[in-house]
């Protein structure tokens, strides 16, 4: 498994990376831009948080490593790993249903609330990264 020693990193291609689940105690970088908007990330072994422009965009826990995290108006991918399963939970648009896929099979069809908060759990551990898609429907 690997995480990101840096906290946060911008890909070859563009999306960004970030979280260190093998951490003992909080860790934090602000003020990481990417693509004219500024990232914040905290992680440990509890959980993993990251903001964009101080607005929430993703939680998991217990911490993960987020790999590739790319989103549009529709949709948001990443691939994502941990030691242990996570209750994930990403920032979607307000009151709207989405579909979500994990490894490429769907889990069915989820409503994002008010807040626009979407929740699901992914199975981590001893397989390898998993890879997640939400989609607008």
């Amino acid at each position: 498994m690997a995480v990101v020693k840096e906290l946060i990193r911008t890909e070859e291609n563009g999306t960004i990376s970030f979280g260190d689940y093998e951490l003992g105690q909080k860790s934090k970088l602000s003020d990481y831009q990417h693509q004219g908007d500024i990232y914040k990330v905290k992680t440990f072994k509890e959980i993993t948080k990251l903001e964009r422009n101080g607005m929430f965009v993703y939680e998991s826990v217990p911490g993960t490593a987020v790999f590739h995290l790319e989103q549009d108006g529709a949709t948001m991918s990443f691939t994502v790993e941990g030691p242990e399963d996570a209750q994930i939970t990403v920032e979607m648009e307000a009151d709207t249903e989405y579909e979500v896929f994990i490894d490429g099979t769907s889990t069915g069809k989820m409503k994002t609330n008010l807040g626009g908060k979407l929740s699901f759990s992914a199975e981590l551990g001893n397989a390898a990264a998993v890879e997640v898609k939400i989609i607008k429907c």
